[in-house]
């Protein structure tokens, strides 16, 4: 499947087919991120019920600490 994540086409296994799937594969599952997919800002309590498809834009920020 192709995706575009932050700007940047990828193309990922089928079976990272939800989102909670592409943040694992990333090692972002625990941290705080925030997920735009195709526009829309989902909370994290739909990245388990989100269907990842061909051609899916997705925006992911995380935050880091610091000083």
């Amino acid at each position: 499947m192709n995706i575009i994540v932050n700007g940047q086409t990828m193309q990922i296994e089928d079976s990272l087919n939800r989102v909670d799937k592409l943040l694992h594969s990333f090692n972002l599952q625990v941290k705080t991120v925030v997920v735009e997919l195709n526009r829309q800002i989902l909370t994290r309590e739909y990245h388990e019920k989100t269907a990842l498809r061909d051609g899916d834009r997705i925006e992911i920020v995380h935050f880091v600490g610091g000083g």
